[in-house]
């Protein structure tokens, strides 16, 4: 869950009440393909609740991702479609922000744009930093045949010790944002 905190660190109540009012609430069922390899996604993901799989051209298991995650962001900041698909491996419920709403809205508002850049950086940064760990550049032994490369329990445990202390100033606002953000997609 702690990637979503990187951005909801760094974005203001408003922002997140954006995101909760123009996103959608998706239920997505086992085996759904939520992005497709070499199909631009046309949705930013955060995930609610279950579990995906990044899952590369070739059929290897890069990732498994769940609650806290987010999907498509690679996707909203280049224009090149995406390397992998991301299929569901339980079933799952999604925030949905439309990628043409948000970059409308990134267009509109400088200062939504500036916080939600910066947290996409500090995202991709810290996801960044735990797959060259884990690619053996770091502490964490590489990932074997079969294996995934940042399984989401592993990459919290490995992460524990990388936030800085400007992230961890922001972690408690951001739990209680996303606190905020699970009980409006409730209603």
């Amino acid at each position: 869950m702690r990637k979503v905190l990187y951005i909801l660190g760094q974005l203001d109540d408003a922002d997140v009440e954006w995101l909760a009012t123009n996103g959608q609430r998706q239920k997505l069922a086992k085996g759904s393909v939520v992005i497709q390899n070499g199909v631009r996604s046309e949705n930013l993901y955060i995930v609610i609740d279950g579990r995906l799989a990044v899952v590369l051209p070739n059929g290897f298991k890069l990732a498994e991702v769940g609650v806290g995650e987010i999907l498509g962001e690679i996707s909203l900041v280049i224009s090149s479609p995406p390397t992998a698909s991301v299929v569901v491996e339980e079933d799952c419920v999604v925030l949905a922000v439309s990628q043409l709403k948000l970059r409308k809205q990134l267009q509109r508002d400088a200062a939504f744009a500036g916080r939600f850049y910066r947290a996409l950086a500090v995202f991709l940064a810290n996801r960044m930093r735990s797959t060259l760990s884990t690619l053996g550049y770091g502490n964490a032994p590489a990932a074997g045949p079969g294996k995934a490369i940042a399984d989401e329990d592993e990459d919290d445990e490995q992460d524990a010790d990388l936030l800085d202390d400007e992230v961890l100033d922001e972690v408690y606002n951001a739990g209680l944002r996303f606190e905020r953000l699970l009980k409006k997609l409730a209603q």
